[in-house]
């Protein structure tokens, strides 16, 4: 018999939902095997696959210890090295600056060396996270950066404080996030711009489209202008939705590209700043999220401001340009 004790990241799960995350790579029909045959006790009574674990709860598997590890993943995440800064860390959330050209995910060329995977490696190594005593439970991101956008990225740390996350990022306006960049062109004035985006899923971009196209989305965003000159803007954007590459997308649908983006961009401008500064991509940094509205587990939260300002080759660029 196998014995596991529910903990604080399992509560308030189905009984089918934590033993496939204790067991992930056990089939489907295996898992429902167990509780057609009782073989799944939770505090001394046979569960069935709807009974709700809490924390506390003494979970017993008919299982063999060796078959329960058959049936776990083997994780490696000890030696991957770190390339993020923390900026914000509690027992909740971690926030940290990712530098331009991380992946966040793994994809089919990247698979190990993720922002995803170091966030991991650096939890492990602090003793926030061991994969092998978590349940099944992993931190996670909350929302995306490209890979060559750098800047702060928010992980939940807690079942709780994921979920909470989760619903203050599905909600909007709970969390603000801002973001600087320099553009092509001069802009003296701020801005608010509306519109709708729909994406190409076979070309990964991104195009302006009528309100009337179907599966339009709606996209909206606004910016100040912090410094600007004859051929260039710095400018402090702010989201208010959060479409795939929107910042990249509304800046050039206004003929004011981020310069270095190759999707979007001028080609003239872009050839010129990957000569002059050797950019090859978006000069694009989130700099700012502000906790405008926190609640449940991180209620604490609410008016916390975190910054991280962007600095070697998008500072060098900043300087030379204004």
């Amino acid at each position: 018999m196998y014995q596991v004790i529910v903990d604080k990241n399992s509560d308030g799960q189905r009984a089918d939902k934590f033993i496939k995350k204790l067991l992930p790579l056990a089939p489907a029909s295996f898992v429902y095997k167990m509780f057609r045959k009782k073989d799944i006790k939770i505090n001394g009574v046979k569960a069935t696959e709807k009974t709700m674990v809490r924390a506390g709860d003494v979970v017993d598997m008919f299982l063999y210890e060796d078959k329960v590890k058959a049936f776990q993943e083997e994780v490696q995440i000890e030696n991957i090295p770190t390339h993020f800064t923390v900026v914000y860390e509690d027992e909740n959330i971690l926030v940290v600056n990712k530098p331009c050209g991380l992946i966040l995910h793994e994809d089919d060329k990247e698979k190990k060396q993720t922002l995803v995977n170091e966030v991991l490696a650096y939890l492990y190594r602090n003793g926030a996270y061991d994969p092998h005593t978590s349940q099944g439970f992993v931190p996670g991101p909350v929302h995306r950066l490209d890979r060559n956008t750098s800047g702060l990225v928010i992980f939940g740390k807690t079942f709780e404080a994921l979920k909470d996350l989760n619903e203050m990022v599905r909600l909007r306006h709970c969390i603000e996030k801002r973001y600087l960049t320099i553009v092509a062109g001069e802009i003296k004035k701020d801005g608010h711009l509306l519109g709708y985006m729909k994406k190409d899923e076979d070309k990964q971009k991104c195009f302006m489209v009528s309100s009337s196209t179907p599966g339009a989305l709606t996209m909206e965003t606004k910016y100040r202008v912090l410094k600007h000159q004859k051929d260039y803007s710095y400018l402090e954007v702010e989201l208010v939705t959060g479409r795939t590459h929107q910042i990249r997308l509304h800046m050039a649908s206004i003929s004011h590209p981020v310069i270095g983006d190759r999707k979007y961009g001028n080609f003239e401008v872009n050839k010129y700043v990957k000569e002059k500064y050797g950019l090859h991509h978006q000069l694009l940094h989130a700099y700012q999220l502000t906790f405008k509205r926190s609640f449940g587990s991180l209620s604490y939260l609410n008016g916390k401001v975190i910054r991280a300002m962007p600095d070697g080759k998008f500072e060098h660029i900043l300087n030379d340009l204004f």
